[in-house]
């Protein structure tokens, strides 16, 4: 799963993102409306947490365009205006949850969990590529074709997240450390390839038929065959 989180209070978010990577769940961090409006309007996240009193755009007019645009992910408010006029405000502009300051981070997750369950009322429990599938559930790397599997601590789930997510893509170091480790994080790119090294013998610990291809001086790839 992939969320975008909308929240100015850097704190906050640094805390809700450390939440969710636990979950093995891959989030976006940004800190103004404007910011916000671009990467909601950009697709790909599975749901948005959207704070009301942000700089630059409030919550409701970054709802308000979203929904204009056609963009149906799911959107849960989080806010400390939890009056019940906004509350009506946010639900009747097309939001999925409204979530009011303070609140306990197990509701957040449950919370998350049930607006993400659409269409059929399930949730997308894996993604799968070349013989390869990732379970949310428990985190575990599979080969359809060996039957091996394999569990995947936090950080090499996101990133195998990232690559089943965009396979034969050549991801940039910056944006995989960006995403896994956060924009503000100390991370450099040895971490990265100590974290890509684990993934590869994973991968063929399972027996997978595809790779994490390095491109010098661009990134790493998954790609299938040799």
């Amino acid at each position: 799963m992939r969320v975008l989180l909308v929240e100015d209070e850097k704190n906050l978010s640094s805390a809700v993102c450390r939440l969710l990577s636990r979950e093995h769940i891959l989030t976006d961090a940004v800190y103004t409306g404007p910011e916000g409006l671009d990467c909601a309007l950009s697709g790909g996240y599975d749901a948005i947490i959207l704070d009301v009193m942000l700089p630059g755009m409030d919550g409701f007019a970054i709802l308000e365009k979203v929904r204009a645009e056609g963009v149906k992910t799911p959107v849960m408010m989080l806010t400390a205006r939890g009056d019940l006029q906004d509350r009506v405000r946010g639900l009747q502009g097309g939001a999925d949850y409204y979530l009011p300051k303070p609140f306990q981070m197990e509701e957040l997750i449950a919370c998350l969990r049930a607006i993400t369950r659409r269409g059929d009322g399930k949730p997308v429990m894996a993604l799968s590529y070349g013989g390869v599938s990732l379970s949310e559930k428990d985190a575990r790397l599979q080969c359809d074709s060996s039957g091996q599997s394999v569990k995947l601590g936090a950080k090499e789930y996101q990133l195998m997240e990232l690559f089943l997510r965009n396979p034969g893509q050549i991801l940039p170091k910056e944006t995989l450390i960006e995403r896994v480790w956060g924009y503000e994080s100390d991370a450099e790119y040895n971490n990265l390839e100590v974290y890509v090294s684990f993934l590869r013998k994973k991968l063929a610990f399972i027996g997978a038929q595809v790779k994490i291809k390095a491109s010098r001086g661009l990134g790493y790839s998954l790609e299938t065959g040799a």
